[in-house]
């Protein structure tokens, strides 16, 4: 390698390294902005629901250095700030924008993920439970931001060339981010599905808890297929 080249190498992974940098510093403040938008939220939820017929718990809790959450009433909403920097995929509808086009270096984005779990799948432990990614927030060097989601989240929130992330727009995400979570419902599973269990995965699955439950599953039993397995071999025998 020449002097030159090698100066060259230099020259790009500092600007690569100093860009990533600026992401990533951009990023950890929207997720401070979220913290402060979240634990505001609940302190105001908490004060309304005062003397009211029944006692609704509204927690904020910090669970680490890059993870809050936040405790409404039957639902836990986590945000959860990924530490790496990402670069948008070539064919996501972004890059087609002039925004990109004109500094490449717009497409390259922090990410925060928004999950939704029950409250009771933390409190009993049913570590089988399913969350759900309601909705991941991109931001990148100018403070831009889209989100990729469901409804209430994802289809208002994706103007990436004009999006500014503040204080205010870190707020109306969290708030939108409980609406959809509220109108997103525990449904019964159909009752084909669940009608049938056999001791063995009764006993089993009652023993560790595994009743599997999530918004979109209502509940139902995962049987371990090893155990299962094991199970019709002692049959056999």
């Amino acid at each position: 390698m020449t002097e030159q080249q090698n100066e060259e190498l230099f020259k790009d992974l500092i600007a690569k390294a100093n860009l990533k940098q600026d992401v990533y510093q951009n990023t950890l403040a929207v997720f401070n902005m979220f913290k402060e938008g979240v634990k505001n939220t609940i302190d105001s939820l908490r004060e309304k629901s005062v003397n009211g017929k029944h006692e609704i718990p509204f927690e904020f809790k910090k669970r680490g250095d890059f993870e809050i959450e936040m405790k409404f009433a039957g639902d836990i909403l986590i945000f959860m700030m990924h530490t790496n920097v990402f670069e948008i995929p070539r064919d996501h509808f972004v890059m087609r924008s002039s925004y990109v086009k004109e500094d490449p270096t717009r497409s390259y984005c922090g990410i925060i993920n928004i999950y939704n779990f029950l409250a009771d799948s933390f409190k009993y432990n049913r570590i089988n439970d399913s969350g759900y990614l309601i909705g991941r927030v991109f931001i990148n060097k100018d403070m831009h931001y889209f989100i990729e989601g469901k409804k209430e989240i994802g289809m208002i929130y994706n103007n990436f060339v004009t999006s500014e992330m503040n204080h205010v727009s870190a707020c109306t995400i969290v708030e939108s981010a409980i609406r959809y979570t509220m109108n997103f419902d525990l449904l019964t599973p159909p009752y084909e599905n669940v009608k049938e269990v056999n001791v063995f995965e009764f006993i089993s699955k009652m023993d560790a808890m595994s009743l599997k439950t999530g918004k979109r599953l209502g509940f139902q039993f995962q049987a371990d297929k090893e155990e299962v397995n094991n199970m019709r071999k002692f049959k056999e025998l």
